[in-house]
């Protein structure tokens, strides 16, 4: 990950004087977009609220900083995704399992906390696994295509009041975050050498899933690649200080996740050359997180490897036996993993996924175009507004 150490840039702020410059331009001019909506695809990385749509349970700290309230999100405030549309002007992604107060004019939400690329062979209640694997999701988007053009054929104006028109599929944005699962899901089991096995056939389901896609009239997808999960505090607590890099992550961790995103990378540019029409951006997010993993104080935080919301103080604040906002005995004792008071100051905010302000931090590092490849002409294409 050396591309990292030469964007070491201050993105905190960075993104204040781009908030001014995109709201100055905004108000010059009429705003204007090529995309029309989201169509995402992903896992808790980018759920708005579709796994806890299916299974209700989700409470607090979730959601603590921006929505005030539980919302299905695996953070304390919005989530990459979120910003994105912010930045696009469109309305935030309804998941396309809520049956209540959806409006998907502007996109639909198809990510599942604990999603899969591949699909599980084992179920939600045995090991925590969703279901909702990518190739349901995109099952999900085939039927949901189908049943918004059944719609507006039939002129049934007031049912489709709430759904796009059939010719916003081919001037969306495709959005992927997905695969964090399959890496972490079976490190304890089989080992870092073990997963790798299995790593080109999750780079393969997501190519043949953006090719589907382009098929549907898809034209433009932004893949985001895997965080440096190395460097997340629920994978590091416990390992031997041998294990870890100068910056307090792990080494064969972050390894076999540059393994990966370089697998990711040459199979997007593979499938590129495949889809003349298509703009096929991959999305180097993992080399923006590890900068606020391994320098926070350089952009406006404090803390990189300690998770706000956990249990047991320390270097990582992480206990296995409660997660965030859970409470359990242990050992005699009854105890609950807690939110800090400032969220904003941590790139990690239960463990496994990161804050708000590391959300916005790595989304403003996209917007402005230093991670994407082949470069995407964004803020060409769309008038972008700030992500405050």
């Amino acid at each position: 990950m050396a591309r990292c150490s030469a964007k070491a840039l201050n993105l905190h702020k960075l993104l204040h004087v781009w908030t001014i410059m995109v709201a100055t331009l905004i108000c010059l001019s009429d705003s204007k977009c090529d995309f029309q909506a989201i169509f995402n695809f992903g896992d808790s990385n980018s759920d708005t609220g579709g796994f806890w749509a299916a299974f209700p349970a989700q409470s607090g700290p979730f959601g603590m900083t921006y929505f005030k309230k539980p919302t299905g999100r695996a953070s304390d405030g919005r989530l990459i995704v979120d910003f994105l549309a912010q930045a696009l002007g469109l309305p935030f992604l309804s998941p396309y399992l809520q049956s209540i107060g959806s409006d998907y004019r502007h996109g639909v939400n198809f990510a599942t906390l604990a999603s899969t690329v591949l699909l599980p062979n084992t179920s939600l209640f045995v090991t925590g696994i969703s279901p909702f694997s990518l190739a349901i999701q995109l099952n999900q988007m085939k039927a949901f295509k189908t049943r918004v053009e059944e719609f507006h054929q039939s002129n049934l104006d007031k049912q489709a009041k709430n759904l796009p028109s059939p010719d916003t599929f081919g001037r969306s944005l495709y959005t992927f975050y997905i695969g964090q699962n399959d890496f972490t899901s079976n490190l304890g089991a089989i080992g870092v050498g073990g997963v790798r096995q299995y790593l080109p056939q999750v780079v393969s389901q997501i190519a043949g899933t953006i090719k589907e896609l382009y098929a549907l009239g898809g034209r433009a997808f932004l893949v985001l690649n895997l965080a440096p999960v190395g460097c997340y505090p629920a994978f590091l607590e416990g390992l031997p200080l041998s294990e870890l890099d100068a910056f307090g992550c792990s080494i064969s961790y972050n390894n076999a996740v540059q393994d990966y995103n370089n697998m990711l990378r040459e199979t997007l540019a593979q499938t590129r050359a495949s889809l003349q029409s298509a703009s096929l951006i991959y999305v180097d997010s993992s080399s923006a997180l590890l900068e606020l993993f391994r320098h926070p104080t350089n952009h406006g935080l404090k803390y990189g490897t300690k998770s706000c919301c956990g249990h047991g103080g320390g270097a990582y604040n992480y206990d296995r036996q409660v997660y965030c906002g859970n409470t359990k005995v242990i050992n005699g004792s009854t105890v609950t993993a807690t939110a800090c008071d400032d969220p904003y100051n941590y790139v990690s905010w239960d463990g496994i996924h990161a804050t708000e302000a590391a959300n916005k931090l790595v989304t403003w590092a996209i917007l402005n175009g230093s991670y994407l490849d082949p470069p995407f002409p964004l803020q060409q294409l769309c008038d972008l507004y700030p992500i405050g």
